[in-house]
């Protein structure tokens, strides 16, 4: 497992489009798809990394905290299921009922929309305002798995802020944890 630091895209970078299938059963998830949420959470989590396991049961309580509240939720995964097979679209089905996830989970084959995100790492976190301007990106929390019981005061702390207008919250620490998986020849040019 290779750990990674989110790219912390720039404060403002609008929303890149997407339109991905739906794991449950294929349907396609767009970007268009919350356009009545006041904020969109766009997150990049992987079936198998220790640090998504690490906080999935929180995330999924972060979630279903927020559902009434105006706030879309999208998880994108977008590793090379050729090898990583527990990342698979039948596998991530099993994953969202295992963990509660209320949110759609939709697979990245091509790696494109994990390339316009610049995604890093997963978990990795985009929170977006109502005009589709991101406002965070980094980390849920500062715990680490065998490290702290996970909580996402960062994240909460942030879509607090968006949902009340707030300017983006400083300081923003990136996330951390494995490295997407890249598919051989499709390695982005921000990792540098």
């Amino acid at each position: 497992m290779a750990r990674t630091e989110s790219t912390m895209l720039p404060l403002g970078t609008p929303a890149p489009d997407f339109s991905l299938p739906e794991c449950d059963d294929g349907r396609m998830v767009s970007l268009a798809d919350f356009a009545a949420h006041d904020v969109l959470l766009v997150m990049f989590l992987s079936n198998h990394c220790p640090y998504v396991k690490h906080l999935a049961d929180s995330l999924a309580a972060l979630v279903h905290h927020y559902e009434r509240a105006s706030v879309g939720f999208v998880a994108i995964a977008s590793n090379d299921i050729h090898d990583y097979p527990d990342d698979a679209p039948d596998k991530m089905k099993e994953e969202k009922v295992a963990r509660d996830y209320s949110f759609p989970y939709v697979f990245d084959e091509s790696q494109k929309v994990a390339h316009a995100y610049t995604a890093a790492c997963t978990p990795d976190f985009f929170l977006f305002d109502k005009s589709r301007n991101l406002v965070y990106r980094g980390r849920f929390d500062e715990t680490r798995p065998n490290m702290g019981t996970p909580h996402g005061a960062d994240l909460r702390a942030a879509i607090d802020a968006a949902l009340a207008g707030q300017p983006p919250l400083e300081p923003q620490r990136p996330s951390m944890g494995c490295n997407i998986k890249w598919k051989v020849g499709n390695w982005p040019p921000y990792y540098g």
